[in-house]
């Protein structure tokens, strides 16, 4: 699992949240990630596709809210949250595109 493709079916999207934002201080970068993606892949993902040098990948699950629309219950999609660090000098520009 080393082309291109595999990498962008890891890496679904950048999260782009005040939050995140703030860590971008810190050298850290959110991405919207496969719900199968190892650290090592997604590490491997975001090195190859970016080229940046990765130093640590932190991984959490995200559950799916219960939501109401008109009046009947419905439930929100989970999805795994990856928040990566990278070296220093490093960085990563969401809207300059690939």
């Amino acid at each position: 699992m080393t082309t291109r493709e595999a990498h962008y079916d890891i890496l679904r999207a950048p999260v782009v949240t005040e939050k995140s934002t703030l860590i971008s201080e810190y050298n850290q970068v959110t991405f919207r990630v496969a719900r199968t993606a190892t650290k090592p892949q997604i590490k491997a993902a975001v090195e190859a596709l970016f080229g940046v040098e990765v130093r640590a990948v932190n991984t959490l699950n995200v559950r799916g809210k219960v939501k109401r629309f008109k009046g009947r219950l419905g439930k929100r999609a989970g999805y795994k949250k990856a928040i990566v660090t990278l070296a220093e000098g490093h960085s990563i520009d969401y809207t300059a595109g690939i």
